[in-house]
């Protein structure tokens, strides 16, 4: 007898923009936070570091767990995290394996912003969070980053949000509509 996979109740997928521009208002709204505590100083900042990690767990981990598994980018762009097996939000150790993952290359991507027009170089530190995300290009299945498949779960479309997406291409083709 063979052990076979059963695969996942089918969910309707996110595309990677939507996926992405979550993401970054998550990552804008942290790293606001903590760059107001920055100084002017070249190099890394203890105290910024300490910030910002502190915001991405309330923000990525506490949030989505008390909130149908959505963080602030995921309710305004219609989108939730689940676990593969069960269907659910994650449970507290599976959103802190999964954001302590994506919350690292954030913070990497967070330091390159604050010292690139100093350290140019200071670019390589984006490497790390796009190896991570672009795992998912290859996963046509589950679309499924590095973070994910570690945490096992999975980002999906959900019908509770704000629908930002949609209300910014209707807002767009408005305005084109009216300038012919």
């Amino acid at each position: 007898m063979s052990i076979e996979q059963v695969p996942p109740k089918h969910y309707p997928k996110v595309d990677f923009g939507r996926r992405g521009m979550a993401s970054g208002i998550d990552f804008l709204c942290v790293w606001t936070v903590s760059s107001l505590l920055g100084s002017s100083q070249v190099g890394v900042q203890i105290l910024q570091i300490l910030v910002f990690t502190i915001a991405w767990v309330i923000l990525r981990v506490i949030v989505p767990y008390n909130n149908q598994g959505q963080s602030l980018g995921h309710y305004a762009f219609d989108i939730k995290v689940l676990e593969i097996e069960r269907g659910r939000v994650p449970d507290l150790q599976s959103l802190l394996k999964r954001e302590g993952i994506i919350g690292l290359g954030a913070l990497l991507v967070s330091i390159a912003l604050s010292n690139i027009i100093r350290n140019p170089t200071a670019i390589l530190l984006f490497v790390p969070l796009a190896i991570d995300c672009g795992a998912a290009f290859s996963d046509t299945q589950l679309r499924q980053a590095l973070h994910d498949r570690y945490a096992k779960t999975m980002v999906v479309s959900s019908r509770r949000g704000y629908s930002l997406d949609i209300k910014i291409k209707r807002l767009v083709e408005k305005r084109r509509r009216n300038m012919r």
